[in-house]
């Protein structure tokens, strides 16, 4: 039986070629690409050899450990349908890219003819946002000789954001010894936006603003004041002094009150007692109470009715 001309040619070109040419083997231009939110990138995959003449094209996406399709069956999948194309017979272009593209792409080839069926090839794409506005924390007054705390963050960034602070539009140097102001003491973290003064001082007011910066791009936060004042303790003291004179005073109005019987009880006398009146014509027996109280503080009716008669009858 006669062989077929690229048996044939398989056959003469093997002891020169070995088995690659009997093998799929793909390659890429760029294992590692990086781009920006929202731009488009290609996915790079190439076929290097192979004799199978319509081998199956795969590409997977790999992403937090779970795998899902992205071309099969010749036809894209999910949300790649209407932002993703093959390009140049294996490659993979993505449009519109979002921070959830960043992830491990698998491009897989099949092909029966070769003696090596399957080859795959990953590309790690990295898709980098812009920082978002950093959220930023001032004090508005701190006295001479404080501490004070200013913090600059944001979450949005990829990579993440590194910051710097500006007073008077000026940068602050991450080391507070090559800083303009000399008598500055404060320790800027630029991986965690936080700025710390350990003892301010009158040079240290100003406008205080930060900037969140990656790969993608940077984004301020708006100026806040900040302003050291001297701490009075003259001042202090006589408020002290004062607030203590005049509990001193209070103290003393409230003690001759009680001494000049302002502050006494209101108790029931001898002379403020009134007996009930007793309606016309109701006679009624007085308790035993009654009569000892009228005996102790009646006056005497002496000269008014002579012979001792100083008891009346109800």
């Amino acid at each position: 039986m006669a062989l077929r001309r690229p048996e044939l040619l398989r056959l003469l070109l093997l002891p020169l070629l070995g088995c690659r040419l009997l093998a799929v083997e793909l390659t890429s231009s760029n294992t590692k690409p990086v781009v920006q939110e929202f731009q488009s990138v290609e996915l790079s995959c190439i076929i290097k050899s192979t004799v199978t003449p319509d081998p199956r094209i795969e590409w997977k996406k790999i992403r937090n450990g779970e795998t899902s399709y992205v071309f099969f069956g010749n036809k894209m999948q999910g949300d790649f349908a209407t932002r993703a194309e093959i390009l140049s017979r294996t490659s993979l272009v993505i449009k519109n890219t979002t921070r959830m593209d960043t992830a491990t792409y698998r491009c897989e080839v099949a092909a029966p003819s070769d003696t090596k069926t399957i080859d795959e090839i990953n590309i790690q794409l990295t898709v980098q946002v812009k920082p978002m506005t950093p959220r930023c924390s001032v004090p508005k007054a701190v006295p001479v000789g404080k501490s004070a705390s200013l913090h600059c963050h944001e979450n949005e960034g990829f990579p993440k954001s590194t910051y710097s602070w500006y007073r008077n539009s000026e940068p602050l140097s991450p080391d507070s010894k090559s800083s303009k102001s000399s008598n500055s003491s404060y320790t800027l973290n630029p991986a965690t936006g936080t700025l710390v003064f350990h003892a301010v001082h009158k040079g240290d007011t100003g406008r205080y603003s930060c900037i969140a910066t990656n790969d993608a791009g940077f984004a301020k936060c708006e100026e806040q004041e900040m302003e050291v004042y001297d701490l009075n303790i003259g001042g202090i003291i006589g408020g002290v002094l004062v607030v203590l004179a005049v509990l001193v005073l209070i103290t003393f109005g409230i003690c001759c009150a009680y001494r000049r019987g302002y502050f006494a009880n209101g108790k029931e006398s001898g002379e403020s007692y009134k007996t009930p009146a007793k309606p016309d014509g109701v006679n009624y027996i007085r308790t035993d109470d009654e009569v000892i109280t009228n005996d102790l503080h009646l006056p005497s009716l002496a000269g008014e009715e002579e012979g001792g008669q100083g008891t009346r009858h109800f």
